[in-house]
């Protein structure tokens, strides 16, 4: 699919929300690494689910269930085909990132971490590749270690590989950042930790509905992601662990559906993946993300990824010709993320007049305070681009901001 006006103007109209107005101005949605909008037919997948199909899945004999149950696992197969899992119980449901997250190290951590052992992150994380971490590590005994990244907003490769030793148990690191856009060599990074001994977790949160990622050819032994950053809906995640590790590790919550057989003395736990699953699940969101899976796979990761990219040099050359704007984060390998600070602004302030006329963009610390930190910075201004959004889009913040800096400066 080639993304030409008519291309452009036919995949806006499968997104409902680009034609609401906000404030009275036509929406501007440059918000989508904190979450993307939905098309229409995930939309319907849902209101499908809760109008005519509801039923309980793995419980029942019924038509309801069985049926239910056949959609629920197909979405499971097309999120092993998208990352290229070599098993589909590979796959774990989670609520998002980072519950996935807090799953990994606490179930891994009580497995493999012990006193002395060393985590090993980047200054770049998102604080859900922080926090759970540093749980863990307060209950096992295990160090967090940090890589840090240089001016360009760059991994310091050189700093990360003398950081790695026999004692790194395990890596995580964002394939790529969300305040940044960096997209990290994880290629190599996954080599170098494999050649210590250590474990590698790549957050596929921002990179996942960007560019293609196939785990067997990274050789990762986890990945995590969110599916409402990639077109589908809140409250859904996923963990992709090698089989080998993931039975090796214990359960994360116990309840139903992850057992195999319970007494009062004793309860054993089902294979994979239901040992992980717990509960109820968020029925009607998984079966509708395959909806956003197949609609991504139409339009083509390799395409999706070639058309951000225009929209990041677009804008980023745009936005330099404002007074006093400074970039953050200008790595050689970046996604559709631009971050930025002007001179004698607030980003919140930014932000706000920025929605009056209907543009919609992420001010703050953006969850990666260490990061901001580093840049000696408390919170910065974001544009974040998807597919559906155009140049026009971008002329209209570009505007916007010039206005704002007019009325604050």
């Amino acid at each position: 699919m080639k993304f030409n006006e008519n291309e452009i103007k036919k995949i806006r109209s499968d997104f409902p929300q680009l034609s609401t107005m906000v404030n009275n101005h036509p929406l501007v949605y440059l918000d989508n690494a904190a979450t993307t909008l939905k098309p229409q037919i995930v939309i319907d997948a849902i209101t499908n689910y809760y109008s005519s199909q509801v039923a309980n899945v793995h419980r029942g004999v019924h038509t309801l269930s069985e049926v239910g149950t056949r959609h629920f696992e197909e979405t499971r197969v097309s999120v092993q085909k998208l990352i290229n899992a070599k098993e589909s119980h590979e796959i774990i449901y989670t609520k998002g990132t980072t519950d996935a997250l807090n799953l990994l190290a606490q179930s891994f951590g009580k497995k493999f971490l012990s006193t002395g052992d060393e985590i090993l992150l980047s200054e770049m994380e998102h604080h859900s590749n922080i926090v759970p971490w540093q749980m863990i590590a307060e209950s096992s005994g295990a160090k967090i270690v940090v890589a840090p990244i240089n001016e360009l907003g760059e991994i310091n490769l050189s700093e990360y590989s003398k950081l790695l030793n026999k004692k790194t148990t395990i890596v995580s690191i964002a394939h790529v950042s969300n305040t940044l856009g960096t997209i990290n060599p994880i290629a190599d990074m996954i080599k170098e930790a494999h050649a210590v001994g250590a474990k590698f977790c790549v957050d596929a949160a921002q990179s996942i509905a960007h560019i293609p990622v196939d785990v067997q050819k990274l050789n990762c032994d986890f990945l995590v992601f969110s599916a409402h950053k990639v077109f589908g809906p809140n409250a859904l995640g996923f963990l992709y662990g090698k089989e080998e590790l993931l039975n090796m590790m214990p359960p994360y919550q116990g309840g139903g559906a992850m057992i195999s057989e319970v007494t009062f003395l004793r309860t054993t736990y089902n294979s994979l993946p239901n040992k992980f699953e717990a509960g109820t699940p968020a029925i009607a969101e998984v079966i509708a993300f395959k909806a956003a899976i197949d609609y991504m796979n139409d339009i083509g990761l390799e395409n999706i990824a070639k058309r951000e990219h225009q929209l990041l040099e677009y804008a980023t050359r745009e936005i330099k010709k404002i007074n006093g704007v400074r970039l953050i984060g200008q790595a050689f390998e970046k996604s559709a993320v631009l971050s930025f600070v002007i001179d004698g602004t607030h980003p919140h302030d930014l932000g706000t007049i920025l929605d009056k006329v209907g543009v919609a963009i992420r001010t703050g610390h953006h969850c990666t305070q260490p990061l901001l930190k580093r840049f000696n910075l408390t919170a910065a201004a974001r544009a974040s681009f998807a597919f559906y959004n155009t140049e026009e889009e971008i002329d209209k913040l570009i505007a916007a901001l010039k206005k704002a800096c007019d009325f604050l400066l």
